[in-house]
């Protein structure tokens, strides 16, 4: 595979497959100890509507995704928190409110209605370089504000109750999260599309959950999993010709189970040699 290489946009979809790793990796994390997956699927597809902006204002539909999924994340943490709505309807509203709002200002575009498959199952191999660079960026500011709030956030994600009872600004930490998830989101975009977002954010912290409770060798193992995922089902797609992002989720799953089989397996097997 290496002779590909000379060919920029094989190192750009490879730059993008190591920084989705690392983000998925590092916010997975918290959104798998959380249970907070399905907020992050609302705050994906409710990024469509600025998808469908950008498109209308002629700008990187990218740019526009980014403003979406940060006003989506803080507006269902703002409903949940401040309102009587529970979680999955605020998620269910701007879910279904994103989604059409995309499809209103693709409808209101002069032209031809755009392709819209790689934003919603992703194709890692058309990311130009300005991409790779705006991603970069995204993973600088999750990274600093994870190692700046590191110990704030392990107490948050195992024990709301104490934090609460020590004075920590649970809120404001919940609304940061919400919005590093929201950067995460826009970065997974690229790589496997908004339908296929929670895959990539929940498949290797699922996946180093298995092996430790440690939140910091959780999240080392989730990024080395995270780039399994990305650049494994990024050769594979290469070498069989199938679409980048559903390849890439697909052998995730299939890896995921498969350890979580040989688990299951360990279980059994330390149970059996376990004396009555």
């Amino acid at each position: 595979m290496l002779e590909v290489l000379q060919y920029e946009f094989m190192r750009n979809a490879l730059m993008a497959g190591v920084l989705a790793a690392v983000a998925c990796g590092v916010i997975g994390v918290y959104v798998v100890v959380k249970k907070v997956v399905f907020i992050s699927g609302g705050i994906a597809h409710a990024s469509f509507g600025g998808i469908g902006l950008g498109y209308f204002l002629g700008i990187n539909p990218i740019i526009g995704a980014l403003f979406f999924s940060l006003a989506s994340g803080l507006a269902i943490g703002a409903i949940i928190t401040r309102t009587r709505i529970a979680a999955d309807t605020a998620i269910g509203i701007l879910w279904a409110v994103g989604m059409a709002l995309g499809v209103a200002f693709i409808g209101l575009t002069p032209g031809y209605a755009p392709d819209l498959m790689s934003y919603l199952f992703g194709s890692i191999l058309t990311v130009p370089f300005s991409d790779v660079l705006l991603m970069l960026a995204l993973v600088a500011v999750i990274i600093a504000v994870v190692v700046a709030l590191y110990k704030e956030y392990l107490i948050l994600s195992f024990d709301e109750e104490y934090a609460m009872a020590v004075g920590m600004p649970v809120a404001r930490l919940y609304f940061l999260l919400l919005a590093m998830i929201a950067l995460t989101v826009v970065v997974l975009i690229q790589v496997v599309g908004m339908i296929l977002v929670i895959a990539l954010l929940t498949f290797p912290a699922a996946m180093a959950r298995q092996f430790t409770h440690n939140m910091k060798t959780m999240m080392v193992l989730s990024v080395l999993f995270g780039l399994l995922f990305t650049l494994g089902g990024l050769w594979l797609s290469y070498m069989l010709k199938l679409p980048s992002g559903a390849t890439i989720v697909l052998f995730g799953g299939v890896v995921l189970a498969a350890s979580l089989g040989l688990s299951r397996l360990r279980i059994r097997y330390r149970e059996t040699r376990t004396p009555a």
